[in-house]
């Protein structure tokens, strides 16, 4: 059998690995048009910042290792350049010299991957303009930063890359502009979840401009600028172009292969494309997403991974089948994390899921021991059955554990109810007795038990209306010093301690919104106030989660740190 791949990195050069170990007698042939065939993607903004300081540390595996350990013969710099599904053969271009020769095989694997965006906006094609994609974009970004030591650059676009490159410029010593045509960064994550992120990032140095829609770029006096709709230009001295990435599949296309969503390769889950010899993996392909069953793209490493192994087996007769991606992922930025995994609110909402979010507020292991950080996680889930539908967690310390159960939880379907029986290990050091996995579950029990209402920041508007006609009471349970430093206009202050004894200056008739710090406190007054007869309910994520969200929608684009925003 003559199996013939195109493309390697993830996808490719894990189903070539995977069928020599499924079949020693199999002729494997990697097709990869860039200079390497496996190198390691996400590691490409940390060789620019320095933070990887070898060449060699970014290749996993080279032309060399595949033979030497597998006998596979990796050809780089060599092109496909069509598909002849009758004759089962596919014209290749020589890169280095221009010629070209035809190559056969039995089974064929598309593993072309995805191409950075670049659109066709004025002054596009200047050469102090980046896009990050492969290991020769990474040495020409870093050649230029050496070379003509850049004291300014602009990022457009807030995604993965985005992020990690206005992060690595900065340990680069380059002053960073980051553009991000709509309201937030990181779209797996929701507005109320980045709003956090935001405000870290302008305090670590980075100007973070949301809302900006970038129209095209000209050079002037040796700088280059970055021209924006109704917006003053942005000068620098180069740019890193981030706004996304679309499936490579011209090949697939022109070869009449079936095509999904933004003419991604369509495939069954066995990752068979439309033409029963020819299969195709990774950031190329349509996908189920796990959760919601909706078609998907979504371009990771983990699913190109899985899906490279997936299509192996099959070739080699076995019966493995790709249940879909739920996106998991996680992103570092200086001293921060932040994670998703499964729906976010408006994946949900698209995919006409019910849902409901609870926002908690822990410590990432005993607040008694040293170095405790705390960490927001998001947990919604679904109303009518408690399924646990997507999970969102920022923090410095310990979010790749939880982030990583949550996602386990997804997968087995887990409920919230679930989640509080979790037995998850514990010892000062790393975690609580009560994990903050446990107290999203504890959460989400309370509420599906009708033990807990909760609202949220996005009611805040209409709760002052009412206020406003008498019709409800704001309460802010935290201490005096804390409400004088910002606070609800017009809620009334009883610190939590003293409720039982105050319980005279609230009305018994009007229903109790109730807030704290981080949400704690506000559940314990409203069980007093519940069981005084009130009708109450609790502020989802405390007043520190509001002040990260107000905060971001007050900036001025002056660097500052949001938190600090009085609210009254």
């Amino acid at each position: 059998m003559r199996v013939l791949i195109i493309g390697g990195v993830a996808g490719g050069a894990t189903a070539a690995a995977r069928l020599r170990r499924l079949d020693e007698s199999a002729e494997i042939v990697i097709l990869e048009r860039s200079g390497y065939v496996s190198y390691a993607n996400c590691g490409l903004p940390y060789y620019i910042g320095g933070v990887i300081e070898k060449k060699q540390a970014l290749t996993l595996q080279t032309k060399e290792s595949f033979w030497n350990r597998f006998h596979i013969d990796v050809r780089l710099n060599n092109e496909a350049l069509s598909i002849d599904r009758e004759r089962k053969t596919v014209r290749v271009r020589r890169l280095l010299d221009g010629s070209e020769y035809e190559e056969t095989y039995d089974k064929l694997i598309l593993s072309p991957g995805a191409k950075a965006l670049r659109p066709p906006l004025p002054g596009i094609d200047s050469p102090r303009i980046f896009t990050l994609r492969t290991v020769e974009d990474t040495f020409a970004i870093r050649e230029q930063i050496e070379k003509t030591r850049p004291e300014n650059a602009v990022v457009i676009g807030g995604g993965f890359i985005g992020l990690e490159m206005a992060e690595n410029l900065i340990h680069a010593g380059v002053k960073t502009t980051l553009l991000q045509r709509g309201d937030q960064v990181m779209a797996p994550l929701d507005y109320d979840m980045a709003c956090q992120i935001h405000s870290y990032l302008r305090g670590r140095g980075v100007d973070l401009r949301l809302n900006q829609t970038v129209t095209g770029f000209y050079e002037e006096d040796g700088r280059l600028y970055t021209q924006l709709e109704g917006r003053e230009a942005v000068g620098a001295d180069l740019a890193i172009l981030a706004i996304g990435v679309a499936p490579e599949t011209h090949l697939a296309k022109e070869a009449g292969l079936s095509l999904g969503i933004r003419e991604s390769i369509l495939v069954n889950e066995r990752m068979e494309t439309s033409d029963p010899d020819i299969y195709a993996v990774g950031d190329a392909v349509q996908v189920r997403h796990f959760v919601s069953g909706a078609d998907s793209l979504i371009a990771l490493a983990g699913p190109a991974n899985k899906q490279g192994r997936i299509a192996a087996d099959n070739i080699c007769g076995r019966d493995s089948r790709f249940d879909g991606s739920q996106g998991s992922s996680i992103i570092r930025l200086f001293d921060m994390t932040a994670a998703s995994t499964g729906l976010n609110e408006k994946a949900a909402t698209a995919a006409g899921i019910p849902w409901e979010a609870v926002v908690t507020y822990s410590a990432s292991h005993a607040a008694y021991y040293p170095g405790a950080t705390d960490m927001t996680v998001k947990t919604l889930y679904n109303p009518e059955n408690g399924r646990i539908l997507g999970a969102q967690i920022v923090g410095f310390d310990g979010v790749d554990k939880r982030i990583d159960v949550l996602a386990t939880a997804i997968r087995a379907g887990m409920t919230g109810e679930d989640l509080e029986e979790l037995d998850l290990a514990y010892a000062p050091p790393y975690s609580s007795a009560k994990d903050p996995v446990n107290m999203a579950g504890f959460v989400i029990g309370n509420i599906r038990s009708g033990l807990l209402k909760q609202f949220n920041w996005k009611d805040l508007e209409e709760l002052q209306k009412q206020r406003g006609e008498g019709k409800i009471t704001l309460l802010d349970t935290r201490t005096e010093r804390e409400y004088a430093q910002g606070h609800f206009q017009g809620s009334v202050n009883i610190p939590l301690d003293e409720l039982r004894e105050r319980l005279s200056e609230l009305d018994p008739q009007k229903p109790v919104y109730v807030n704290c710090y981080s949400g704690l406190r506000s559940y314990l007054a409203c069980r007093i106030l519940t069981g005084n007869g009130f009708e109450c309910y609790n502020f989802s994520g405390g007043y520190r989660f509001y002040e990260y969200i107000a905060g971001d929608r007050n900036y001025d684009e002056t660097p500052r740190h949001a938190c600090g925003v009085e609210i009254r």
